[in-house]
């Protein structure tokens, strides 16, 4: 008598990969609601901040704008940056809180065969997808006002959206997979999100901050994804500072992403 066998797991990709329709109809029903702050904000942003006011900046000279020509140039790798630690933590705040306390979305995925590695890692490959369209986009904005000293430093460029994206997509996942309720999310947006983009070297440069807040600026993620963006859009490449920032930034999305396995493995399982 033959004894059943059972299948084979599948693999990690494998089961991703069976998450895309969901993925997909999902984008289809929203993709609306996010069509101002993704695709028209960058423009806005771009002449309000780099066109207008650069315009009575660069009255000033451009001394002290780390090898920019102009306020344009410095600010625009800035804003790019900024914008996409601003849509990862839009994905992974409300989203996550939903599917796990409105809809429990989360608890039907993991009633399949699908692991919640493999929920979280679809999940990310999501918000990967939003931060890849909306800089893309910007990017695009970017490049009709020329400031990108060239092609292959814009491509650069985009990658290492992807990879701010992922320092603070997964761990403010897991911060938000431990949540009881969405009170919470004030307290990033507050002491985290507007924090960071205002000091974080996106508006001027931090050596203009005391030396403390200066030392804290350069810890913290935003600052080594603008600092890396507006390295490779100036064309003034410095290998071993570029290893510093990817590094960095590869380390704390790793870390992230074991923290929000661990979490929401808590949440829905344990």
């Amino acid at each position: 008598m033959s004894v059943p066998t059972l299948p084979a797991p599948a693999g990690r990709l494998t089961m991703v990969g069976r998450q895309v329709g969901y993925w997909v109809t999902v984008y289809r029903r929203t993709w609306r609601g996010s069509v101002i702050s993704s695709f028209l904000m960058p423009l806005l942003y771009v002449l309000a901040m780099g066109v207008l006011l650069g315009g009575f900046v660069d009255r000033s000279g451009s001394a002290g704008l780390e090898g920019a020509s102009s306020y344009l140039e410095f600010v625009a790798p800035g804003l790019l940056a900024a914008h996409a630690m601003q849509t990862a933590v839009g994905e992974v705040m409300y989203p996550v809180m939903g599917m796990i306390k409105w809809n429990k979305t989360y608890y039907g995925m993991i009633a399949t065969p699908l692991s919640v590695g493999d929920v979280v890692a679809a999940h990310l490959g999501f918000v990967l997808f939003r931060v890849a369209s909306t800089c893309g986009v910007f990017l695009l904005v970017l490049a009709a006002f020329g400031v990108f000293a060239s092609v292959p430093g814009a491509i650069a460029a985009f990658f290492v959206q992807l990879l701010v994206g992922l320092a603070f997509a997964t761990p403010l996942y897991g911060y938000t997979a431990g949540l009881k309720n969405e009170a919470g999310f004030a307290v990033v947006y507050r002491l985290l999100v507007m924090p960071l983009f205002l000091f974080s070297g996106a508006f001027f440069p931090i050596s203009n901050l005391s030396p403390t807040l200066e030392w804290i600026a350069r810890l913290t993620p935003l600052w080594h994804g603008v600092d890396l963006t507006r390295m490779l859009s100036l064309g003034r490449f410095d290998a071993s500072q570029a290893l510093v920032h990817v590094t960095y930034l590869a380390v704390l999305a790793v870390i992230g992403w074991w923290w929000a396995v661990r979490r929401l493995t808590k949440r829905l399982v344990d």
